[in-house]
């Protein structure tokens, strides 16, 4: 498994305190670098083990048979802009940053 994550948008940074997260299925993104800059969507698959997301509404078209194929996007393109809080383990990791920041400032 790599390691991997991505940006977050700055109203999340605000709120949780944190740079960055891992991605999961459900977060939204958007992507600010590439040929697909400024498509907005949900990711639905994640491969750890290449690095790299799949965004609903990103697909290109196969030469074979019209079929249209997901294509996938490096973490490093993209910035979250919600988080998929409903794995317990990582809405307790996202808590966890921002009261270790706000313990921090006093």
């Amino acid at each position: 498994m790599k390691k991997f994550g991505a940006s977050l948008s700055k109203e999340l940074r605000e709120k949780h305190t944190l740079k960055a997260v891992r991605p999961v299925k459900g977060d939204g993104v958007r992507i600010v670098r590439g040929g697909f800059k400024g498509i907005e969507g949900k990711i639905t698959r994640v491969d750890p083990k290449e690095g790299k997301i799949f965004v609903e509404g990103v697909t290109r078209e196969k030469i074979a048979g019209g079929k249209t194929g997901a294509i996938p996007i490096d973490t490093s393109k993209v910035i979250l802009t919600s988080l998929n809080l409903e794995d317990k383990i990582r809405k307790a990791h996202v808590e966890k940053g921002a009261a270790a920041a706000a313990e921090a400032e006093g």
